[in-house]
């Protein structure tokens, strides 16, 4: 193939025009019955009468690309973390926190920047920050389709890296990179990050991991790659040579920590009203063992009562969760940083609390997309792959256009 870059450029351009286009389909063609019984708390927060009052989810242009977190991004981007309009719990001190502060900063303050151009286009504030979700959504994904592609060509030619960038676009919870959510922006600030690294480009690479890190906390793990590649670039035999090659290295090793000082910087900002917001309100922090054994109970008890909208949500969560593992470990021995970013993602994703919004969390996983693509070298696993991927991918955005819980 001449032109492999201009093909995925293609590629990511036609998903765009389709994932928009077919949730307007979906909305035109049917509705789904309310509400939405897949998690227990689910039901109050599907009605039909559930978004009233939120005037970030409320506004009709491109509405079928926000629900749920992305009121926090709209209103950070549009007016800050103080927005009025959105709601502050009441904290165990007596103190409220707007809800707004369990976010990161960059990809709402990416969606500000972009507010300015776009702002010639005449749309209230919220219409043109929901524009700008979408758009920054996918220009990222189009950086982490190039990086994934670039990463994976070298062993698996440039076929297989094209099938782990499609594969990738089309995993079920892909549709969540054209949405106003920070994936987008995330994986192509991760995804770039890993590439470089694995290019030596140690400089360009922590760039990328300080701005993946203050777009979501997990970032801050791409330290480990970043050491495991600063590692790999050393030449030792010039390090005994002399001071000077040794102060250089020594110094190049300082980028390791750039992901852990941006992490620092946010949490020193903004770390306290984070906290109260993820454990108070949310029930989510680091190893959070009580919030994991309750949604291990809910687990059980869907499948008692046989609620088949939880059942399928569980099985999703539950089976994405076991791929991203195993693609973590069989990886592991040709790309070793990047799938111990996997596995230290998993650990911290799956002992954070209750069990959701796994599938959401593993288009992250690089290590995913790399094992599929290698396992889509046989005909019959990649059809029914793409297959099951698109399927699954329809069902959830077509869900998630409708307000009801996707991850």
């Amino acid at each position: 193939m001449k032109h492999p870059i201009r093909t995925l450029i293609l590629i990511w351009l036609a998903w765009c025009v389709i994932v928009i286009g077919y949730q307007a389909v979906a909305d035109w063609r049917y509705s789904p019955q309310r509400p939405d019984q897949a998690l227990s708390w689910t039901a109050t927060e599907t009605t039909r009468n559930s978004q009233k009052g939120k005037a970030y989810l409320t506004e009709p242009f491109m509405n079928r690309q926000v629900s749920f977190d992305s009121e926090f991004y709209l209103s950070i981007a549009t007016v800050g973390y103080d927005d009025p309009l959105v709601h502050a719990p009441e904290m165990p001190d007596g103190s409220t926190v707007r809800m707004n502060y369990a976010f990161f900063p960059l990809y709402p303050m990416a969606i500000r920047v972009l507010n300015l151009p776009l702002s010639l286009f005449g749309l209230n504030p919220i219409a043109t920050s929901t524009l700008s979700g979408v758009l920054v959504s996918m220009l990222g994904t189009l950086i982490g389709v190039i990086a994934l592609f670039d990463i994976t060509r070298d062993e698996l030619d440039v076929e297989g890296g094209l099938r782990s960038a499609f594969y990738f676009l089309i995993f079920p919870t892909g549709f969540f990179l054209a949405q106003v959510f920070s994936e987008g922006l995330f994986v192509g600030l991760a995804f770039g990050s890993l590439a470089l690294m694995s290019r030596k480009r140690l400089a360009l690479a922590a760039i990328l991991a300080v701005g993946a890190t203050f777009a979501r906390s997990v970032g801050a793990v791409l330290f480990v790659p970043l050491g495991i590649a600063w590692v790999q670039s050393l030449e030792w035999r010039t390090l005994r040579i002399s001071w000077r090659n040794q102060k250089a290295q020594l110094l190049k090793g300082l980028l390791v920590l750039a992901p852990i000082g941006a992490y620092l910087i946010w949490n020193t900002a903004m770390g306290k009203q984070f906290v109260l917001i993820e454990r108070y309100w949310f029930g989510r922090e680091i190893f959070y063992w009580d919030g994991l054994k309750w949604g291990f109970e809910q687990i059980t008890t869907a499948f008692a009562e046989r609620n088949t909208q939880s059942m399928v949500y569980y099985a999703l969560e539950g089976t994405s969760m076991l791929i991203a593992l195993i693609a973590s470990l069989v990886t592991l021995r040709r790309y070793p940083g990047l799938s111990l970013f996997g596995v230290i993602s998993l650990a911290i994703i799956l002992t954070s609390g209750a069990p959701q919004s796994l599938i959401r969390y593993a288009l992250a996983i690089p290590a995913v997309f790399i094992a599929l693509a290698r396992w889509g070298r046989n005909p019959v696993f990649d059809r029914s792959w793409t297959m099951i991927s698109l399927l699954l991918m329809g069902m959830l955005a077509a869900l998630f256009a409708f307000d009801m819980w996707v991850a």
